[in-house]
């Protein structure tokens, strides 16, 4: 029988997460009751909120009798991200659900995010239906609009707890057999400026037998595509659009985050990396571009994306910023630096079109790379030429293939015995 992990605040919202567990017992589904609120549960509890407290050192009770709610919140959140990836690992739960405000959200969504992609993560919340990347970040939490707040039992609430549950019983019960040939998967990173130059490998990638998964590098694709590197589902990484670090260092809106660049770097995945799309930074409507940019060199994507094309010094800094990354490799990587420009629009009689940006971009990154598993290799083309592309994604192969070779050979050598 498969079981559904039901996190909450047991003190204050005892009545919305018995009705929770009624309705998913019902429907043939055990349950695991996790609480995560800061006094006494008054629901049979698994996990007490003592035990998630103790995960990060502290004592819930201590903090209860201070009613200091902020430290709480925190050390409840803190606790329960370690906690619940090691309780899914022994086999607690199948799937998980709760339900809140902005408090009970905050507490909870750290923790499912900490779970591995594809784990059912249902989250009944008061603040799902605004801007929820805070609460989501790159995993794949159900964020579900409670409607009215979650404050007892009435005509709406019952519906969407109800719908609720159906949702993670669901999730938790139903399997298709459907098998998929399992091919080993790559990961690369494309904008609509660097589109040919994945598409054409990706067709290479897919003859040579492996599965391409392309994330837009809006910030939000590539925190995605970090999470599933470090989590192990990524064999090798075709990183050719590494836009997110000119939003990320002058302030645009598709920031990745500083981590960015570290998940292949640090797990030994092997990595071609280029400057795809470093000509640009992202904001929103003309309107809502920094006032200290006054002057710049614009382009109008769309009425709702205004792109700013970096300077000289801006690409001197991205340099720095992607060279320290790449000296933090662990395994083989290569840099592919595009010599006519790093983007559709990064040539000849284009908008962005900038050979002094360029070399001192190009420039950095060969002086302060200094780690000898990171090859560079420069290219006489355009990102998006077919030569670019195609020498990308043979090195990509080929260092695959190595990879794959050395645990063959590490397989089969004989044991020495003394």
């Amino acid at each position: 029988m498969k079981t559904v992990a039901i996190a909450g605040t047991f003190d204050s919202k005892s009545l919305e997460f018995a009705y929770l567990k009624d309705i998913i017992q019902s429907l043939g589904l055990k349950t695991f009751m996790i609480h995560t609120g800061v006094f006494e549960s008054k629901l049979a509890a698994d996990v007490s909120n003592e035990e998630i407290a103790s995960v990060v050192g502290a004592d819930i009770k201590e903090i209860a009798t201070r009613k200091d709610r902020a430290t709480a919140t925190d050390v409840l959140a803190r606790g329960l991200e370690k906690l619940l990836p090691k309780l899914y690992a022994a086999g607690k739960f199948d799937g998980i659900i709760s339900c809140g405000g902005s408090g009970g959200t905050s507490m909870v969504t750290p923790g499912m995010r900490a779970l591995p992609v594809g784990v059912p993560k249902v989250m009944v919340s008061t603040v799902a239906a605004g801007d929820v990347s805070m609460y989501v970040g790159s995993s794949d939490i159900f964020m579900y609009p409670s409607i009215v707040d979650v404050a007892g039992l009435n005509s709406i609430s019952t519906k969407i707890f109800t719908n609720a549950a159906l949702a993670i019983a669901g999730m938790v019960k139903f399997e298709v057999n459907k098998v998929l040939d399992k091919k080993p998967l790559i990961a690369a990173s494309m904008f609509g400026v660097t589109t040919p130059c994945v598409n054409q490998a990706r067709e290479y990638l897919e003859e040579q037998g492996y599965e391409v998964l392309i994330f837009h590098a809006t910030g939000t694709g590539g925190k995605a595509m970090e999470a599933l590197i470090r989590d192990g589902y990524i064999e090798g990484v075709f990183d050719i659009t590494t836009t997110e670090w000119c939003d990320e260092l002058m302030g645009g809106n598709m920031a990745a985050g500083d981590k960015r660049l570290e998940g292949a770097a640090l797990n030994q995945i092997p990595q071609v990396v280029s400057a795809g799309a470093l000509d640009m930074v992202n904001f929103g409507p003309i309107a809502t571009v920094p006032g200290k940019y006054n002057g710049r060199n614009f382009y109008k994507h769309n009425p709702t994306v205004t792109l700013m094309r970096t300077t000289v010094e801006e690409n001197r800094q991205l340099g720095l910023a992607i060279a320290a990354k790449l000296n933090m490799c662990t395994g083989k990587a290569a840099l592919l630096l595009p010599l006519k420009g790093v983007s559709m629009i990064d040539a000849p009689g284009q908008p962005f079109y900038g050979p002094e940006e360029d070399a001192m971009l190009f420039k950095t990154l060969k002086e302060s790379i200094t780690n000898p598993l990171v090859e560079i290799i420069e290219i006489n083309a355009n990102i998006n030429d077919p030569e670019f592309s195609t020498a990308a994604a043979q090195k990509l192969v080929a260092m695959l293939k190595e990879k794959t070779a050395r645990r063959r050979l590490l397989c089969c050598k004989p044991e020495v015995k003394y």
